[in-house]
């Protein structure tokens, strides 16, 4: 009896109706909330609000570690732009992490000490907010926002310090001993002491915005289009990662989660193989695969996050509407149609915010 069925045919026939899968399958409908239940599902998953007041804010931030006072916070902002923590005097921890704009340098990576990039071409985080946040930087290697400070100090493509280089250079200035000594109870400049210094100030960098009041009962303060995107960023469980305060940076998660077979097919025609080598649905400038090399890092906090383009750990992505269309497809599996991409934009839009003056 003839074969009815060849099977390349089968295989063929099999790999079309994947493929179609996604488009045939009815999505269930987003629903649509009244304010005030949207209000309390964010809430209910720990979204919440960044305090007002200084009290609320060490309640939120403060650590026996490290107890924050007026002094230690007023000596940290003095450091954090201080020159002489660079090797040639000429750069800042504000160089790349710039207090006016989103608290980062809008750059694709870190450009240091005599114009040196970042060897794995990474770009740098906000510095705001960055004190909510479960680790620091792409990996999540550093504890806190102390750990973090001392890092770009002594990174040779950054500032190009020792720590031993800091206290000579600091010690002699006699005005900041007197300094130290009031914050800390001893003359005695030391990096650990520095680090702590820059770390108060750091926790005081929280910013607030039209989220904020939202979450705090103004219906008022974001568009219909930025609690259509607030829903969907729910419902379609981006919050399961970038949730907390923060909206991000509590967890290590893989990226990317999911692979598609077309993704294959087209890059097997596409002549740019920087594309078709990368692990990541963009190329992967740098060759950094985050902590461990297994592709595990620190889910980025999307508070100002419209303000910090490029996107992803190499800035190999420029515009946010992109990097929304990447999340939506490569982490949570449910590619957003572009009319679902601008609501979702809107309601980062609502994430940014001002320095709270506390």
């Amino acid at each position: 009896m003839r074969k009815l069925w060849h099977p390349v045919t089968i295989t063929v026939g099999v790999v079309a109706l994947i493929l179609a899968l996604p488009f045939v399958i009815p999505k269930r409908p987003v629903p649509v909330y009244s304010d005030e239940t949207l209000r309390e599902i964010a809430l209910s998953h720990n979204m919440l609000p960044v305090p007002h007041s200084y009290g609320e804010l060490l309640k939120v931030v403060d650590t026996p570690e490290n107890p924050m006072s007026r002094e230690k916070i007023a000596l940290g902002r003095s450091l954090f732009f201080d020159t002489r923590l660079s090797r040639d005097q000429s750069i800042n921890c504000a160089s790349c992490h710039l207090l006016g704009e989103g608290g980062d340098d809008n750059r694709p990576t870190a450009i240091g000490f005599h114009g040196r990039e970042n060897p794995f071409h990474l770009n740098s985080p906000t510095v705001l907010n960055a004190a909510l946040e479960k680790s620091q930087f792409w990996d999540g290697r550093a504890a806190d926002v102390e750990a973090q400070a001392g890092g770009p100090v002594q990174a040779p493509f950054e500032m190009n310090m020792t720590p031993a280089e800091v206290e000579k250079r600091l010690n002699a200035d006699q005005g900041l001993r007197e300094v130290f000594e009031k914050v800390f109870g001893s003359r005695e400049i030391t990096f650990k002491k520095v680090r702590k210094a820059i770390g108060a100030f750091e926790r005081t960098l929280l910013t607030r915005g039209a989220y904020d009041r939202f979450l705090e009962g103004d219906n008022g303060a974001i568009s219909p289009a930025a609690k259509r995107g607030m829903t969907l960023f729910i419902v379609k469980g981006c919050k399961g990662c970038h949730t907390g305060m923060s909206v991000g940076g509590q967890r290590i998660e893989k990226f990317p989660l999911r692979h598609y077979l077309w993704d294959y097919i087209g890059v097997a025609l596409d002549p740019d193989m920087k594309i078709k080598e990368s692990p990541f649905p963009f190329e992967n400038r740098g060759g950094f695969l985050g902590r461990d090399d297994k592709q595990r890092f620190k889910v980025p906090m999307l508070r100002n996050i419209t303000r910090t383009a490029p996107y992803f750990h190499n800035g190999a992505v420029k515009k946010i509407e992109e990097a929304v269309r990447i999340m939506s497809k490569y982490q949570i599996g449910d590619e957003f149609m572009p009319a679902q991409i601008r609501d979702v934009v809107a309601f980062l839009k609502t994430l940014e915010g001002e320095i709270v003056s506390y």
